[in-house]
């Protein structure tokens, strides 16, 4: 009788203490050779300092690691990357002045004889950017490209380093769709190969196509190991929190008859070919679809974030078509992009900063110079704070240096810089845990009880669904359907996401 192989990688009794805290107690994690294992928590659970530990960042406090069974005592990530594990984080390592082909061979430079070989590392760059099928040009300096292309470049050097064991800490947070699926064709390939993959993630709506088995951890234990496939996502959000899927989602009193505040007529921009829409007071309107389909964009142009072809827009009454986006804001609109670190927050800037700066408008507030006085502006940035549940402690630091979702607390605090009718979230939730997603819940509830008119575009299904007094069905840049109360089934709103559509409903 055969024995049977040793996990590829095996983590036992894993604890981590810092001073006071205990981030981790007793976990333990196996992967095998081809499978790709999610952990899955909320920020806090213990998920980065696990991996931190794996990738040779960290010491554990105690309990063990092997692999291939063979016990290992990692003392730096070069020691961990000599034993096979490459790891991607969530902040990008790359240096800014220099080009692609050389970050990606950094530290393990081609050579000719005593020369550096530049020639075969832009030809070997070159065709595993093929491979990736990442539209990328090696040659350009890593400080000019986008959010989402520097982190193609960072799962390239991964891949580069042919590890045996690959991690990455929320890959697809700044991909599109279509680079969302390249990558996934490419884990695919890699765990056919026999690579093991510890994938991080809050999207759930990713697990199913991706993954073989889920750790979920909660306040730094393991709660529980589950197949992918067969288990809900309600048991999910269940096992994460430790609460009810319907304690997640608030109850939103309705006020059916509330005036119309804002209105979009025959709006038509890129990527949308003509919608109607409006916004009354004291109601959450819910745009889904998939990427691509027109659900941002209409808002994007209404907001002169890119260029409304024809169309009109109404605010309080009034004709407001083709207003900047500075006045628009003035005018009492908020909108939040989906993109937190690229156009919503100063990320040098502290949280406090950030804030301050959505105060500058405020004929109260600001002196003659247009600068807002430090007593004051602490005051109003603290009760902002303590609004959005950002801890004191976290006001003075960096937004760089925050957690994803205190950097979106900071950009739901903007938005309370000054008295709005209308609040525009894109994604509200992106990239966020279950409890601070709860939080932001909470204030959008808060918001369409005082009466604004709130706008919720998201491709979370479930939250879309769940938040909406009327949600709004987008397919191939046209409105495919409303819907309103009971008519909100996850079935309805699906079979409307490929409709082919001839106008807006």
């Amino acid at each position: 009788m055969g024995s049977v192989a040793a996990p590829l990688v095996e983590m036992t009794g894993i604890s981590k203490e810092f001073p006071g805290v205990k981030a981790l107690s007793g976990v333990h994690l196996k992967v095998e050779r081809g499978e790709v294992h999610v952990l899955f928590g909320e920020n806090g659970a213990g998920k980065s300092t696990l991996i931190s530990i794996l990738s040779g960042v960290f010491r554990p406090t105690s309990g063990a690691i092997s692999i291939d069974g063979d016990e290992v005592s990692f003392h730096s990530v070069h020691d961990a990357a000599k034993a096979g594990i490459g790891t991607v984080f969530q902040e990008f390592s790359l240096v800014p002045t220099l080009p692609v082909f050389e970050n990606l061979y950094l530290g393990r430079e081609l050579m000719r004889g005593p020369l550096t070989d530049r020639r075969a590392m832009l030809a070997g760059a070159r065709k595993l950017f093929a491979e990736l099928d990442f539209d990328i040009d090696v040659i350009r300096p890593a400080s000019s490209l986008s959010r989402a292309q520097q982190q193609m470049v960072e799962i390239a050097k991964a891949f580069l380093s042919h590890a045996r064991v690959l991690i990455l800490d929320e890959p697809t947070a700044s991909l599109t769709e279509r680079e969302t699926e390249r990558l996934f064709g490419f884990i695919a390939k890699a765990a056919a190969s026999g690579v093991g993959i510890i994938y991080i993630s809050h999207r759930i709506q990713e697990f199913q196509e991706i993954a073989d088995r889920i750790s979920i951890l909660r306040d730094g234990r393991l709660i529980a190991t589950v197949p992918a496939r067969g288990t809900s996502e309600r048991e999910l959000i269940e096992l994460m929190t430790g609460r009810a899927v319907d304690q997640i989602y608030p109850k939103i009193a309705h006020r059916a008859d509330g005036p119309v505040v804002m209105r979009l007529e025959g709006i038509r921009t890129a990527g949308v070919h003509g919608a109607d829409l409006q916004v009354r007071a004291g109601e959450v309107l819910g745009c889904a679809g998939l990427v691509g389909s027109g659900k941002s964009r209409i808002w994007r142009a209404a907001m002169g974030l890119q260029p409304l072809q024809s169309g009109r827009m109404m605010l309080k009454g009034r004709d407001v078509t083709g207003a900047s986006t500075r006045a628009l804001l003035k005018d009492g609109v908020f909108f939040l992009p989906s993109d937190r670190k690229s156009e919503g927050l100063q990320m040098t800037a502290s949280a406090r900063g950030n804030i301050e700066l959505s105060l500058l408008d405020r004929a109260d507030v600001a002196g003659p110079l247009g600068f807002v006085g430090p007593r004051r502006s602490r005051a109003l940035t603290d009760a902002i704070g303590d609004k959005v549940g950002i801890a004191k402690v976290a006001m003075n630091r960096a937004a760089s240096k925050l957690s994803g979702g205190n950097q979106q607390k900071v950009l739901f605090g903007k938005g309370f810089a000054d008295d709005r009718d209308v609040y525009i979230f894109d994604e509200p939730t992106v990239g966020v845990d279950m409890g601070t997603r709860m939080a932001l819940y909470q204030i959008i509830k808060d918001l369409a009880e005082a009466g604004k008119a709130v706008v919720v575009i998201s491709s979370d299904l479930p939250e879309v669904m769940n938040l909406s007094h009327r949600l709004v069905v987008f397919a191939k840049g046209r409105i495919a359907a409303e819907l309103s109360g009971d008519a909100i089934t996850e079935e309805n709103v699906l079979k409307h996401f490929f409709a082919e559509t001839e106008g807006s409903a």
